[in-house]
């Protein structure tokens, strides 16, 4: 299958990954034959890029870290534990608690998958992917730096919960009070929640902090910022520039991860960003690039430790008999290939 935007989709291609709606449930499953009605829904609910199906693509798995079914059971519970706050009631700590050893289990097992941000966002379920993708990148670095269970566990309930701030009706991050930052209100709202660790707090509490003091809302300096929000800062921030500000603008993977690379030990820790970077897809699978050979082709591979050379498929027409000619350059061989722009 082919990662691509949505205004190049055409009616009659077969949809690749299934889309899912801010609770969890189903919008448009893997394999649907997409119509100009359906192409038209998903430009209007704020969708930009989906996975279609490609018959020169059929045999490329795009490895994931969690099953549609561990996303779907997360994003509900996000739904669920969000539906709660906004009406005042408490939410439920150990169905919360019991979700995240599921995405634990999962993310664990899958250690060596390489992360790629894909998942279809609408204006229903951005704030449940951002909140699940923050959370198992967190995990993973977590992984890396050698943390135990119970860390992993804390890590993984704060990453998920970072934002929840946002959904407090009190909330306003342009207010001049401090204790209106949606970093306060969710430290608020975690604080005292006796199943969780006071760690889970602070991270929602200090993942706007930076190192060198200029981050919100109190100034912390770096000695003063827990590791756990160190590190859910570096996910949370990789996650926005992909997902795009209020203006549209999106980065891609690879200007992205240089972008941070430049704040690293003054906004960013420079070691979790070390560990971050083992742990992400530069050029997601299924993305179409263009070599410095001239050649354009379609991530088909990766390789762990070697993000900036994956394996990429060439397709050709031959003009003498009309054949397609498949070929495919793994860049990690290919030494003086590079890819210079994705399509």
């Amino acid at each position: 299958m082919k990662y691509v935007h949505l205004d190049t989709v055409e009616p009659g291609q077969y949809l690749g990954r299934t889309i899912f709606a801010g609770n969890g449930s189903i919008l448009l499953s893997e394999g649907v034959q997409l119509t100009v009605f359906m192409i038209n829904t998903l430009n209007r609910i704020g969708i930009t890029m989906v996975y279609i199906k490609d018959p020169n693509l059929e045999d490329v798995e795009i490895p994931e870290l969690l099953s549609e079914e561990t996303k779907r059971i997360v994003m509900q519970q996000m739904g669920q534990t969000f539906a709660a706050i906004r009406s005042g009631k408490e939410f439920n700590s150990r169905a919360m608690s019991i979700s995240i050893d599921t995405l634990l289990d999962e993310v664990m097992k899958n250690r060596d998958v390489l992360v790629q941000l894909t998942d279809i966002r609408t204006k229903d379920n951005e704030k449940y992917v951002h909140a699940t993708n923050v959370c198992m990148m967190s995990v993973l670095i977590g992984i890396n730096m050698g943390f135990n269970v119970t860390q992993l566990k804390e890590l993984a309930i704060g990453a998920l919960l970072h934002d929840i701030g946002k959904v407090e009706l009190t909330y306003d991050d342009e207010s001049p009070d401090e204790r209106k930052h949606h970093t306060w209100r969710g430290f608020e709202l975690l604080k005292n929640k006796r199943e969780f660790s006071l760690l889970i707090a602070h991270v929602a509490f200090q993942h706007h902090e930076a190192l060198d003091g200029g981050g919100i809302p109190r100034g912390l300096t770096s000695d003063e910022i827990h590791l756990y929000a160190k590190i859910t800062a570096v996910a949370n921030m990789y996650d926005n520039l992909l997902s795009g500000d209020s203006e549209g603008r999106r980065l891609l993977p690879y200007e992205a991860c240089e972008h941070m690379m430049a704040l690293a030990g003054t906004k960013l820790d420079r070691e979790v960003l070390i560990q971050f970077l083992k742990t992400v897809s530069i050029y997601p699978t299924g993305a179409s690039v263009r070599l410095s050979n001239r050649e354009t082709g379609v991530v088909v591979g990766q390789h762990r430790g070697l993000p900036s050379r994956p394996i990429v498929r060439i397709v050709k027409q031959d003009q003498s008999d009309n054949q397609l000619e498949i070929k495919e350059l793994d860049l990690a061989k290919h030494t003086t290939l590079f890819i210079e722009q994705v399509l």
